[in-house]
């Protein structure tokens, strides 16, 4: 049982919600801690309660409780007041969702739809091992950023490499929850698109939806949402409602008067709202006066689906409501109707007009008339109308010929608060979250409004900016490409097209890259900026070099050479069109090396001298991410050629000029691929420490907090050659639950650090967990990366701790010419040195070659020096030298080594080698057998 270990309050917590099946990255979101300190608490789990891994962990999570504090769970809205009646339709309704996946309560405004949805979802909530998320739609006014509304409810963020619809429903794939989705009839397209592919592939999550509307779906079951129900046989759910409600603004009323209440409701057609608009009048107005009032003929709603008959009642009691307000709470009530989040009385008083007291008191006073709903937070007292309240403002708006006025207001509102979001410092997540409704509905509008075109381009700007800093970088593109379109100026249209591709590439959407910067190619030719234009076709075909796996459709070769030759034409001597252009060249040139059968002595200088004039000239122009991109080739370049030191260098030269660049999107995408690009240099070269400083850096990136997988990778690979078995198992629980949530794909970049947690098992003799991740391996990486290079390295290391040398030297037999492709860069140290030692220690006949070989490949590596010079002393029979090596691994960070080298030494030597190796967590190793 988990109580007969002692846990800490917050692991406690940790526990509870990963036996819920949530990610780290959502553990982090929901208790408002970071990603690596859940790695840490799952660690600290997995060792106290002795478990291999994070599914027999979730199954040592505690059930909920049925008294007690709850688990930690999806939190439903707390309705203000009590909910009253319907005992019918609750369990009629809670009976269809059990019975069938996807059930829309279909009312009219005023029903009771949300009300009866809540009720019925906090009834329900037990039935859902991952509980009920309710997704308020309000706000939405954009029918693809359905996902988004979602995503944000449910605690999650976008993938790169995934729209945000295929992260949403990747992540929900494996959840038992109910989905509630509230307020659909405006973005029926979108919710309906959506829920197909969720529920597509998501078996055990259930929809119940509230909309004017049905959604149109095969797979839908529609419940129509009656009024509530009028006095029979004394009963009546809208009587209860007028009288508690009544109560609750101070007049009780006795219930000899229920005949005159259940006239009053019968003239309100039962509709819950009305009746609750009614109700809070009766402390004024009394009974009679409310009847009185009702007398009067009410203008009713015309046309459309909206003259409903049902509908009608709450119009008009929204209209006698109004009728009682004094003319400024009219004008205030109408004014703040714009809003489609809460707001503040500073807010109302900047879009409405007037002084923030004046304001103040007047947003009181519609409060009390259950005009407007009060919640408390963080930032003050927040006011919110309820959506057919702030439909009917917006009508009374536009009969006003106000309308345009206060959108207006509202559109220069939302621009300030997104320009203070741009430069604060502190909060901007909280505080871009609390306007980030009412900016899109601003920016909704004033798109479409040829006047506020200006205004729209800037919102646009803005709020691709913000979404991109608060990860919503699918939303970022989209809005970028719209601030593009919005814009007058074809170079301002260029700049935003550069943005969108640039946050293109950070999704991994390299066909989106591709179109975006052809189009700013387009946008600058117009605007006569043709070396703008240059630079942009250039990097086309660069960046179709340097992120070719981030490409569906490959460039044709012939294509990419078209683009280089026009960019050359149209740039003529400008510096930065030049230097575009000169890394289009040298990464063809690379891209041609890498695809030649064998090193070939004149093509490799001369790919590495077109890089280093790709540097120079880049250099030149004075911006670094140009720079950093013509570093990024050059590395190439002289790993291809087996220079590994000089490809680190390189390496770290780049990290240094990115460090002080701001987080545009061009900006965040350099340096994550620098992180991974120093951490395999300094795998490379033996620098253990540093590859670890890299790989964490990386594997906290806020960007990648949604892909473990591809943020713990190189961190992975670094902690196993290390031998740092307790970071490898917590490590890797976030990246097999991060790949299996984004669906599993196949990518060879993901190849070495499978195979290294493949080999931590090996070690550590679990052969399950050795077969799982062995077959995790081979659906990532089936190419000969993964069976000529860092397989081999990997599958080496773990056969000659078996014991196995000469299985070890026949896995390892092909010359490092002869799979030059696979192992130069990172591997090329690593397989020469451990070639030879599996040459010394199956007693090959030419293992003093190799030895010799192999020392002047890796000298300068501290690592693979250090297994060439144990070999040696092994082939020698050097028990002093041998003995050094140990000391040479645990100097260069290499654990699992200097315990190795022990076991070889023998005697006295070999116990505390095995010693070592048992603390870290590994099996004991077998000596070399031989025939």
């Amino acid at each position: 049982m988990v109580t007969e270990v002692e846990i800490s309050p917050r692991e406690a917590e940790v526990l509870e919600l990963v036996g819920a099946h949530l990610s780290n990255a959502e553990i982090a979101a929901r208790l408002c801690i970071s990603v690596r300190t859940v790695e840490s608490h799952v660690s600290s789990l997995l060792r106290k309660l002795e478990v291999p891994d994070r599914r027999a962990l979730a199954r040592r999570a505690p059930e909920p409780a049925d008294a007690g504090p709850s688990r930690p769970a999806p939190v439903l809205p707390t309705p203000l007041t009590s909910f009253v009646g319907r005992v019918s339709e609750r369990i009629e309704l809670v009976e269809m969702i059990k019975a069938h996946r996807q059930v829309t309560a279909v009312g009219p405004g005023g029903v009771g739809k949300t009300r009866l949805a809540l009720a019925v979802a906090a009834e329900a909530d037990g039935e859902y091992s991952d509980g009920v998320w309710f997704v308020d739609l309000v706000p939405v006014t954009d029918p693809d950023l359905i996902a988004t509304a979602v995503a944000g409810a449910v605690g999650l963020g976008e993938q790169p490499g995934r729209d945000m619809t295929e992260s949403v429903v990747a992540a929900l794939a494996d959840r038992h929850a109910l989905l509630v989705l509230d307020n659909c009839e405006h973005v029926v397209d979108g919710v309906a698109l959506f829920l197909e592919r969720l529920l597509a592939t998501s078996p055990r999550v259930a929809v119940l939806a509230t909309s004017r509307a049905r959604l149109m779906v095969p797979f839908e079951r529609v419940y129509p949402v009656p009024p509530l129900s009028l006095p029979v046989d004394g009963e009546s759910d809208a009587v209860a409602l007028f009288m508690e409600r009544a109560a609750a603004v101070g007049r009780s009323l006795d219930p000899a008067l229920r005949d005159q209440i259940a006239s009053i409701c019968d003239r309100l057609d039962g509709m819950a709202l009305a009746i609750e608009l009614a109700a809070a009048r009766c402390s004024t107005l009394g009974l009679d006066g409310i009847t009185a009032a009702l007398s009067h003929p009410l203008r009713m709603l015309t046309g459309g689906s909206r003259a409903d008959e049902r509908h009608r009642s709450v119009r008009g009691a929204l209209d006698w409501s109004h009728a009682l307000l004094e003319p400024a709470d009219r004008a205030l009530l109408r004014r703040v109707s714009v809003f489609v989040a809460p707001f503040t009385a500073v807010a109302a008083a900047e879009v409405a007009g007037g002084e923030e007291g004046v304001v103040a008191e007047g947003l009181a006073r519609l409060a009390e008339q259950s005009l407007l709903v009060v919640t408390a937070s963080p930032g003050g007292t927040e006011y919110r109308a309820l959506e057919t309240i702030r439909q009917y403002g917006v009508e009374r708006l536009s009969e006003a010929g106000e309308l345009v006025d206060a959108r207006s207001r509202h559109v220069r509102w939302c621009l300030a608060r997104a320009a203070g979001l741009a430069v604060a410092r502190e909060d901007r997540r909280a505080g871009f979250d609390a306007v980030a409704d009412d900016l899109r509905a601003a920016l909704a509008w004033a798109a479409g409004r040829p006047e506020q075109r200006t205004d729209a381009y800037d919102l646009a700007r803005h709020l691709a900016e913000l979404t991109f800093i608060r990860n919503l970088i699918g939303e970022s593109q989209g809005r970028y490409e719209q601030a593009a379109a919005l814009a007058d100026d074809p170079a301002a249209g260029a700049s935003m097209l550069r943005h969108a591709a640039a946050v293109a590439s950070c999704r991994m959407h390299g066909d989106d890259m591709y179109r975006l910067r052809h189009a700013a190619a387009d946008a600058a030719r117009r605007s006569g900026d043709t070396a703008g234009a240059a630079c942009d076709l250039a990097t086309v075909a660069a960046n179709a070099y340097r992120f070719s796996s981030k490409f569906v459709r490959k460039l044709p070769q012939e294509e990419a050479v078209a683009l280089i030759t026009q960019a050359r034409e149209l740039g003529g001597d400008d510096p930065a069109a030049q230097a575009a252009v000169a890394l289009a060249e040298a990464g063809r040139a690379l891209t041609e090396l890498g695809a030649a059968p064998g090193l070939n002595d004149n093509a490799v200088p001369m790919t590495i001298a077109r890089a280093e004039r790709a540097v120079e000239l880049a250099h030149r122009t004075g911006d670094p991410l140009a720079e950093s991109a013509a570093l990024d080739t050059l590395t190439c370049a002289q790993s291809w050629a087996g220079d590994t030191f000089a490809a680190a260098g390189t390496a770290r030269r780049r990290i240094t000029l990115l460090s002080s660049t701001p987080g545009t999107p061009a900006g965040t995408h350099e340096l994550i691929e620098a992180l991974g690009e120093a951490t395999e240099a300094s795998l490379g070269t033996g620098d253990l420490p540093g590859a670890r400083r890299w790989a964490r850096q990386l594997a906290d990136h806020p960007l990648l907090a949604e892909v473990g997988h591809r943020a713990t990778g190189w961190l992975l690979v670094a902690d196993t050659l290390a031998g740092n078995v307790e970071e490898i198992l917590t490590g890797s629980v976030r990246f097999l639950d991060a790949w299996q949530r984004a669906g599993g794909p196949a990518r060879s970049v993901l190849g070495p650090p499978a195979a290294a947690v493949a080999t931590i098992h090996g070690l550590r003799d679990d052969q399950d967990a050795w077969r799982e991740w062995s077959a995790v391996l081979n659906q990532l990486d089936p190419s000969p990366g993964n069976t000529c290079g860092y397989g081999a390295v990997f599958d080496a290391m773990l056969l000659l701790h078996r014991g196995q040398a000469s299985e070890a030297l026949e896995r390892m037999a092909p010359e490092p010419g002869e799979v030059w492709q696979w192992v130069t860069w990172i591997w090329l140290h690593w397989y020469v040195a451990l070639r030879a030692e599996t040459a010394v220690l199956a007693r090959s006949s030419d293992a003093g070659d190799r030895l010799a070989e192999a020392r002047t490949v890796v000298a300068g590596n501290p690592v693979a020096t250090a297994i060439v010079e144990r070999a040696q002393a092994l082939l020698d029979n050097d028990q002093e030298r041998l003995l050094a090596t140990a000391d040479a691994f645990d100097t260069a960070g290499c654990r699992y080594q200097s315990a190795r080298t022990l076991v070889l030494a023998g005697g006295d030597h070999a116990a505390r080698g095995a010693a070592a190796l048992a603390d870290l967590g590994f099996a004991p190793m077998a000596l070399p057998r031989h025939p």
